[in-house]
């Protein structure tokens, strides 16, 4: 495989009139990997992703896709496959007859109806595009970014207005998509998505990228926690700990040790850790660090 970065983007930034919607972002994205872009609502995503995708212009900046401009549109557009936030497909035309357009209008091959069955859209093949659901309609989304297997996929909130079975089964046509090769560009409210499934993840907030990194390189940025309550009546455990509503919240980057001591004098004294929860740092909690600050 190509060690040649997919996307690059140096020192990109957008503008709408006098509000800087993205400021000096540079990123690369690796050929074969997922990667996942997140950030609070206007944080410049969704308008970085326009510009990657060729459908807006940059205040200045250089982006590359495949080595190309995004605005060289005949040559990076058949290689990519971009499923919007919302597509506007015509009420009008059925299931099939939309992924048949779509896909005929990317200049890609593939079959219709592997499309569709890759999509959990099958059985709405001749249904209307009006008489779908709104759960229904993001599958017919990721249908038509997905047709004929481009090697570039990029997802805006994919899975948002699907139940959990629908969302399993997209999750399963990507890891297939990867499996060929195609590299994915992710962007999410969903953060255990990105959390579970990212090879790396660049965080931005406020139009700037203020951490980039795998999931354990962000987490780690942050202490583990453990907590604990105490039955009535015991003795003051030996680590350093908050005390919230009754509940003990200890702090550590030593996660393993910190817990073993604590349930080493936990033993010798008799006490029963009540409620004990111990765990690394979520991406959540990287999320939160990011933009209350």
């Amino acid at each position: 495989m190509s060690t040649t970065p997919v996307i690059e983007v140096e020192n990109l930034n957008v503008r709408y009139g006098d509000f800087h919607a993205v400021k000096d972002l540079s990123f690369q994205v690796r050929p074969g990997e997922l990667y996942a872009l997140l950030g609070t609502n206007g944080a410049g995503k969704t308008s970085s992703l326009e510009v990657i995708e060729g459908h807006r212009a940059a205040a200045s900046g250089t982006v590359r896709v495949f080595g190309r401009s995004p605005g060289d549109r005949a040559a990076v557009r058949p290689r990519m496959g971009i499923m919007l936030q919302e597509s506007g497909f015509s009420p009008d035309l059925t299931v099939r007859e939309s992924v048949h357009l779509i896909g005929t209008l990317t200049r890609r091959q593939d079959d219709v109806d592997r499309v569709l069955g890759v999509s959990g859209l099958t059985h709405k093949a001749g249904t209307t595009v009006s008489q779908l659901s709104g759960g229904e309609k993001r599958r017919l989304d990721f249908a038509t970014a997905v047709y004929g297997g481009p090697e570039l996929v990029i997802l805006d909130e994919p899975t948002t207005g699907l139940d959990i079975q629908s969302r399993d089964a997209l999750w399963g046509a990507v890891d297939r998509l990867r499996e060929e090769g195609s590299t994915i560009v992710l962007t999410t409210h969903y953060l255990e998505e990105a959390q579970e499934r990212a090879d790396r993840i660049g965080l931005m907030h406020q139009g700037r990228f203020h951490r980039e990194g795998t999931v354990v390189e962000l987490t780690q940025t942050l202490p583990s926690v453990i907590s604990f309550a105490l039955p009535p009546g015991a003795p003051t455990p030996p680590v350093e700990a908050t005390r919230t509503n009754g509940a003990f919240h200890v702090e550590t980057f030593n996660l393993q040790d910190d817990l073993r001591h604590l349930l080493g004098w936990a033993h010798d004294a008799g006490v029963d850790l009540r409620e004990l929860q111990a765990g690394p740092t979520r991406l959540d909690d990287v999320f939160r660090a990011i933009t209350s600050s």
